[in-house]
C-alpha cells in the first residue's frame, strides 16, 4: 500500500494507479494480503506493465518464516506464469525493515525460483534479483554457487 523501503519506491515511481489498484483489491479481499500470498496490479506509470504484491515473513516475529517467505516467491511466480508474463524481477524479499538475515533468505528464494524454473510449462524467459547493495549481490551469488 506505498510504504517504506520497495514498496514505497514502487508507489512512488508508479504513481496513483497502482494505489487505486491496492485499495480496489484490498476491498475486494476485505483485508489485508496474507503473508506469502500474491497479487498482481497494473504498473501504473513504470515500465512494466505490472506488478506483482507479495508479503513477506517478519523474522522473529511470524510463525515458520522460511516456509512463508518461500510461499511469496513461489505464489509470485505462479501468478506470473498466470497472466503469460515472461520476465519477473524481485528484490531481496523481507531482508529489510522485516529483518530476515539475508544469506538465510538468499538461500529460500533462489531455492523457490530454481524450483519454479524446472517444471515444465513455467513460461519464464528470465527472473532478476534487483538487490540494493553490492554487498547483498555477493550474498545471492554465494549462494546460488551453493545451489
Amino acid at each position: 500500500m506505498g510504504g517504506g523501503g520497495v514498496d514505497g519506491a514502487i508507489h512512488e515511481a508508479g504513481g496513483p494507479r497502482i494505489l487505486e489498484a491496492c485499495r480496489q483489491e484490498r476491498e475486494r479481499r476485505q483485508g489485508l494480503l496474507p503473508i506469502g500470498e500474491a497479487v498482481i496490479t497494473t504498473g501504473g506509470d513504470l515500465a512494466a506493465r505490472h506488478v506483482i504484491h507479495t508479503v513477506g515473513p517478519r523474522y522473529g516475529i511470524d510463525p515458520d518464516p522460511p516456509a512463508l517467505l518461500r510461499a511469496a516467491y513461489a505464489n509470485s511466480l505462479a501468478l506470473a506464469t498466470e497472466h503469460g508474463l515472461r520476465t519477473v524481477a524481485f528484490p531481496s524479499i523481507s531482508t529489510g525493515a522485516y529483518g530476515y538475515p539475508i544469506l538465510d533468505a538468499a538461500a529460500v528464494a533462489l531455492s523457490a525460483i530454481y524450483e519454479r524454473l524446472t517444471q515444465p510449462a513455467h513460461g519464464l524467459s528470465e527472473v532478476r534479483l534487483v538487490l540494493f547493495h553490492e554487498s547483498d549481490r555477493d550474498v545471492y551469488a554465494g549462494a546460488l554457487a551453493e545451489l
